[in-house]
């Protein structure tokens, strides 16, 4: 049999290579210890579980669900931004429920991208949006994110040829993978650049919700012009932990809402309802877990800076995000700097080039493991000689 052109060009998923490490390692009887994926250890609330346990027992949640998603569960978004970001929305129009915001970011492409147009992505980023790219027939063009420039793209130092050919910017703060942020001017000067070229603006913001020393992360949603050219992907898997549940949303421009609707139509049978009265809990019931589990990744980012900084590695505290970004060793590709720590301290970490060529010399550290793991972790770093 002969597969697409397209498998053939797929590279393997960061986090599916991540998995088969641990799993290969863990056959051997080694402890592995992984700050490799940012899936959040903490449990989903229990009011948000007794929600799912009772929409479970309703018959009318057994059946296909609507592809837009519940009128409920986008009218609770819908008031959920209101009251977070002061962003106004209609329910019927701005908002659709995703099977997770991953699903929704690999479908939009298939609403802009025809072969041989061209999507501007960050480097590093979150792999998806090239990919999605890719599926669609289209070209990634880089936007390389540098420590100088705060990890923000320099949108004027596009070619005028590709800003004219391009469909659509992917903007991603608080940033994966190096925990950076943007503020509104920012996004401000973002969606100027995208009236000038007439391209679309889709911002994923899942992060928005974890921050630190009580820095407050914008939607980009808030920056004005924004209902205009963009739409914003969201999602309850870091705020709540409910990554296993697979719900999110997008909101923002109602055509671009509209063309995702009609994709994923064709494709999917929308999210769980129950699931979705289950996400209705969480926006709309009590918010104090948020900032109860933000108490704790911010203790486990101060105890990962700290030991790193010791160690004599590069790294600025990130104001948001669930991950520490930190500089390797000099003379070290992350790539080597990853498999030494594998190696040697079954400690694993991402290497910053699996998320682009501007990702090289960094590491990724997840915040998402327990405290003692954390701190065994990083005795095993510790203790490898001449590390930096």
């Amino acid at each position: 049999m002969k597969f697409a052109d397209r498998i053939e060009k797929l590279p393997p998923y960061l986090f599916a290579q991540i998995s088969k490490k641990v799993a290969a390692k863990k056959a051997e009887g080694i402890d592995v210890i992984s700050f490799g994926i940012g899936d959040p250890d903490l449990p989903t609330p229990t009011h948000i579980l007794d929600a799912l346990h009772k929409a479970a027992e309703d018959p009318a949640n057994h059946r296909y669900p609507e592809t837009e998603g519940l009128p409920e569960f986008r009218q609770a978004v819908s008031a959920w931004y209101e009251r977070r970001f002061g962003v106004m929305l209609d329910p019927a129009k701005d908002v659709i429920s995703l099977i997770g915001s991953k699903e929704g970011i690999g479908h939009i492409a298939l609403c802009f991208i025809d072969p041989g147009d061209v999507a501007l992505v960050p480097d590093p980023a979150y792999p998806v949006y090239e990919i999605g790219t890719m599926f669609a027939g289209g070209t990634s063009y880089a936007l390389p994110l540098s420590e100088e420039h705060g990890f923000l793209p320099d949108l004027d130092a596009v070619p005028a040829d590709v800003a004219h050919r391009a469909k659509v910017l992917w903007l991603n703060y608080p940033n994966n993978p190096t925990g950076a942020v943007a503020s509104i001017e920012f996004f401000e000067r973002a969606v100027r650049f995208a009236q000038r070229y007439d391209i679309a603006i889709c911002h994923d913001g899942p992060y928005s919700e974890v921050s630190y020393d009580e820095y407050v992360p914008p939607s980009f949603l808030q920056a004005k012009g924004a209902m205009d050219v963009g739409v914003e992907f969201h999602s309850l898997s870091k705020s709540y932990n409910m990554t296993g549940w697979r719900i999110g949303m997008c909101a923002g421009n109602p055509k671009i809402v509209d063309a995702l609707m009609r994709v994923k139509s064709n494709l999917d049978s929308g999210a769980s309802q129950a699931i979705q009265r289950m996400a209705i809990a969480a926006l709309e019931g009590p918010q104090d877990a948020i900032a109860e589990h933000n108490d704790i990744y911010q203790r486990r980012r101060d105890r990962v800076v700290d030991a790193l900084r010791r160690l004599g590695l590069r790294v600025t505290p990130p104001k948001a995000s669930l991950y520490v970004w930190a500089k390797a060793p000099a003379g070290m590709t992350s790539a080597a700097f990853a498999e030494r720590l594998l190696d040697e301290a079954a400690v694993i970490v991402t290497p910053g080039n699996g998320y682009g060529p501007s990702g090289e010399g960094y590491v990724r550290l997840s915040l998402t493991l327990a405290d003692d793991r954390i701190d065994e972790g990083l005795r095993r770093i510790a203790a490898l000689p001449a590390l930096a």
